[in-house]
């Protein structure tokens, strides 16, 4: 590992200031899960780590705001996400995700901040926020902004943080209304493999179906059904499958991966489709309480 300098900045202005000065040369540090894999390994070289745990305005806590919408502190790890009753009753999907990142030691630590900045295409807990409609807030040079996480990465490993941006919170809306929502992942074993498919869905009660998936390209996309064909409980599980493989048109896994073949994962991101749409309309049909 090379030698680098290190930061525990107060407050927030202080750490925008060192990311202002160092650029592209200065890394983050919330849980570290990712950061210490890649600075031992080289694929990191920074001049500067930025410890982020040491500043008052940041924080781990996850907060229901007004009208019933949650706001995610920038430190919360994902057992805080896992266990937390509000998001395992209104937002099962996320709940269910974050619940199968890593280790048990590693969720612990992880952050679902760094999750979300690393941009990963196979981050587990992507297609949970875009079916949740996500939105991130950011702090930097020029102030505050919010950003929907549809529009959050733009590849693998690169988002729409400016020069000097760092997220401080992940906002989820309140649910407009009953549905039932799943997240569903393959990996080649059990435990802690990166999946080489992940998906979330979300069936509300006017029929709309939303789909979320990951490991499939250079980013998570998501795809929305107004036809009401997959809510629909009297429709065959071949209508199903033709509706499924029109949303999931925009699907292209690497053929450079090593976890499995386009052709599997193609294949597994149908059945898993198939299976999530099944599980989310029964949870809508068992009145998963949305608080």
């Amino acid at each position: 590992m090379r030698a680098f300098a290190y930061e525990r900045p107060a407050r927030l202005d202080d750490a925008v200031a060192l990311l202002v000065r160092y650029g592209a040369d200065a890394r983050l540090l919330a849980g570290g899960t990712d950061l210490i894999i890649r600075l031992r390994d080289g694929t990191f070289r920074p001049r500067l780590v930025v410890d982020l745990k040491g500043i008052a305005e940041l924080d781990g806590e996850v907060r229901v705001l007004d009208g019933g919408g949650l706001r995610i502190g920038a430190l919360a790890t994902m057992t805080t996400i896992a266990d937390h009753p509000w998001i395992q009753s209104a937002h099962q999907a996320l709940a269910e995700a974050a619940a199968v990142v890593g280790s048990v030691q590693i969720r612990n630590r992880a952050t679902l901040a760094g999750n979300v900045c690393n941009a990963s295409p196979a981050a587990d807990t992507m297609p949970s926020l875009l079916v949740d409609e996500a939105v991130v807030e950011v702090v930097g040079p020029s102030g505050r902004r919010r950003i929907a996480i549809n529009d959050w990465v733009v590849r693998s490993g690169v988002t729409t943080l400016a020069p000097g941006e760092l997220l401080i919170a992940v906002e989820l809306p309140p649910p407009p209304g009953p549905r039932g929502t799943v997240h569903l992942r393959r990996t080649r074993r059990r435990g802690h493999d990166l999946a080489s498919v992940t998906l979330a869905c979300s069936v509300a009660a006017d029929g709309v179906t939303r789909l979320a998936y990951g490991s499939m390209g250079p980013r998570p996309l998501l795809v929305i059904d107004e036809t009401g064909v997959l809510a629909d409980p009297a429709a065959s599980d071949q209508s199903r499958m033709e509706r499924l493989q029109a949303l999931f048109a925009g699907a292209a896994p690497s053929p450079r991966s090593m976890r499995a073949s386009p052709d599997y994962r193609l294949a597994m991101l149908h059945l898993l489709g198939l299976r999530a749409v099944r599980i989310a309309a029964e949870r809508l049909r068992q009145g998963a309480p949305v608080r």
